[in-house]
């Protein structure tokens, strides 16, 4: 993967989404179809400066692919939220 390619495309603004922010310290995040777990969690690392524990994917209805990111405990989503523009 170049250093120029973006996998991270924008994050999700939903009811579930800020629930999952405020209980499993999760960042949803819909990325490109063709991004990998690994590809998507270095992006991830790089670009806030966190500790990314997993990355759970999955493929809409309308098939735009979303990306679940469970950020390591030391870290906050709600910070990262707050920068992205979510909260």
């Amino acid at each position: 993967m170049s250093n120029s390619e973006q996998n991270l495309l924008y994050p999700i603004h939903t009811e579930k989404a800020l629930y999952y922010i405020e209980k499993f310290n999760t960042i949803v995040f819909t990325v490109k179809r063709t991004a990998t777990k690994h590809q998507i969690k270095e992006e991830f690392e790089r670009r806030f400066g966190v500790r990314v524990e997993k990355v759970r994917t999955l493929i809409t209805p309308k098939g735009e692919k979303r990306a679940l990111i469970k950020i390591a405990p030391e870290f906050s989503a709600e910070e990262i939220a707050t920068r992205v523009g979510l909260l």
